[in-house]
């Protein structure tokens, strides 16, 4: 019962900030970033924590397309992916690096000098191009996945026995 007593504190701590600066709602956030999590832990400074979360996801995001545009040090696994992507999905990848390199930047100085009202306009910044690269992520999942499955079938067709 604690853990949802405290995501219940959560959600009226946001709804103030909501309000306060226009934000998306908390549903809309916590779909997208699983900013749920940000209730596990106690502080004074909610909205560092739900952005630190967001930054998970796009962090995460930014190392998997690093290993599809370079990976020459990346496990085997990307190399049969990489194969598969054409110059226009290549040219979608760098795209949304630049965007979520962007993002990394910007959280450089966030955790440098916190203000709540720089925090806000952060979330709201990228929650609204987040919509854009989930799009262009599922774009670049269905390539993925196209390229996957015409390697797995070659190995299939190919195998003597």
């Amino acid at each position: 019962m604690k853990g949802e007593s405290c995501l219940e504190e959560l959600k009226k701590k946001y709804s103030v900030f909501e309000k306060k600066y226009k934000l998306p709602s908390f549903q809309q956030l916590n779909e997208d970033f699983d900013i749920e999590k940000a209730s596990e832990h106690e502080t004074d400074y909610p909205l560092r924590e739900i952005r630190k979360l967001i930054m998970d996801k796009v962090i995460a995001y930014l190392r998997f397309i690093e290993l599809l545009l370079n990976p020459s040090n990346g496990p085997m696994f990307f190399f049969a992916l990489v194969k598969a992507l054409n110059g226009t999905d290549k040219a979608v990848l760098e795209k949304v690096y630049n965007k979520l390199g962007e993002f990394e930047i910007d959280v450089i100085e966030l955790d440098n000098s916190y203000s709540e009202k720089n925090e806000a306009e952060f979330i709201m910044k990228v929650h609204k191009r987040w919509q854009d690269i989930k799009k262009d992520m599922a774009d670049l999942v269905e390539a993925l996945r196209r390229g996957w499955n015409s390697n797995s079938e070659k190995k299939v067709k190919g195998y003597l026995g």
